[in-house]
């Protein structure tokens, strides 16, 4: 990894193909949004599946996803973004659009799997350009601003879904949610290829990015942390009386955007693996606060906190990831820590899931407060040892 020093480009950071970037990212993720409120809607209607079967469709996506993002990484380093960026966003057009005629599970499931394939080499090439595009030593500050597509997209996508299903029908929404997806394409061609492609000789290079690893693994419990407060904070509400159940994660979501927008100049002004470690104390400050004080006030304060953590973690433990990276395995790393994201956010819900069904809901909250706490010691860990490497 690169000694931290501090000092940024003064080469102008929304460029054009930054912006084009953030505007592909906008529409494909605003497609994922739509399908999120659609898809169990329409297999427990129109199909006549049930809750669980529903469940099923989903997660075909995330799994054909997971497997696939080492392969798309490689395939960034050799083949460039722009295949993986426009061929991505081909196949989620086709994966959304064609659910409209799909008159069974069976291939509702198909065509989600299509879409984690999809999603797979469109992430993964979306973060690796993100990398090409950015002046050096301001990797904090673009993820801060270039990672509102995904935030407002999936925040956007399912209220446009309710009206396009309730005011049209639901093949109305898949279609609409496949032409948005193909605007990103259309986005992407006008982006052009940011990459350098590299067909270096002999044994191909690992798919795994191991130089990124031990930031990767602190990225992770950020993640694990956060999943478990998402996939439970309504409950928790309801537990506590709030009348709507879901206002905690809308004030979450919110701040993040706001703090994101505000705080991302200052996001390449210190160590990122101190920043990182910064981050995740103040994501266990915020489950702790809602843990323990289980009143609507402490749920409010704790997600207040619990946003302040994460507008800082992600570009944080970016700019630590990507910087273990040169221009010829950029790819490897955005596939490194695309699989971590995946496991963190998947594997959070489970984890909680289990640790609420065995004791409660607080001392769910409590554990991901005592993961992020152990990720902060864990970052800290690897900024000595990287120190003690460059000496």
């Amino acid at each position: 990894m690169p000694e931290y020093t501090g000092v940024a480009s003064p080469e102008p950071l929304l460029s054009r193909g930054f912006v084009l970037l953030s505007v592909a990212d906008l529409a494909y993720f605003t497609a994922v949004g739509v399908a999120v409120y659609t898809l169990p809607l329409y297999v427990t209607g129109p199909l006549g599946g049930s809750d669980r079967q529903a469940g099923i469709a989903f997660g075909a996506f995330a799994i054909a996803a997971l497997l696939l993002r080492p392969l798309a990484g490689r395939l960034c380093d050799t083949v460039g973004r722009r295949p993986l960026l426009v061929g991505g966003s081909l196949l989620a057009f086709m994966g959304l659009s064609l659910t409209a005629t799909a008159d069974s599970l069976a291939s509702v499931i198909g065509l989600r799997l299509l879409l984690g394939v999809g999603e797979a080499a469109f992430f993964v090439a979306s973060l690796a350009a993100l990398i090409d595009i950015v002046p050096a030593g301001r990797m904090g500050e673009a993820t801060s601003y270039n990672s509102l597509g995904l935030y407002l997209g999936l925040a956007l996508g399912p209220p446009l879904g309710e009206v396009l299903v309730e005011n049209l029908g639901y093949d109305e929404a898949w279609w609409g949610a496949g032409l948005l997806a193909a605007a990103g394409a259309l986005v992407v061609l006008l982006l052009g290829e940011t990459g350098t492609r590299t067909r270096p000789a002999g044994p191909p290079a690992a798919m795994i990015h191991r130089p990124a690893v031990p930031a990767a693994v602190a990225f992770f419990t950020s993640l694990v942390a956060v999943g478990g407060f998402l996939a439970f904070a309504a409950l928790q509400a309801e537990d506590l009386g709030i009348e709507n159940s879901s206002l905690p994660l809308l004030c979450y979501g919110l701040l993040v955007v706001l703090l994101r927008l505000t705080l991302a100049r200052y996001m390449d002004r210190h160590p990122p693996l101190v920043l990182g470690a910064g981050a995740l104390t103040t994501i266990a400050a915020g489950l702790t606060v809602v843990a323990l004080w289980a009143e609507p006030a402490g749920m409010y304060l704790g997600t207040a906190l619990l946003a302040l953590g994460v507008t800082v973690s992600t570009p944080a433990f970016f700019t630590a990831i990507f910087a273990t990276a040169t221009t010829r395995d950029r790819g490897a790393a955005s596939g490194t820590a695309s699989i971590f994201l995946d496991l963190g956010l998947g594997g959070g819900p489970i984890l909680l899931g289990l640790v609420a069904g065995a004791a409660s809901l607080r001392t769910a909250f409590a554990t991901a407060a005592i993961v992020a706490l152990l990720g902060a010691l864990w970052a800290l860990r690897v900024r000595q040892v990287r120190n003690v490497v460059a000496l």
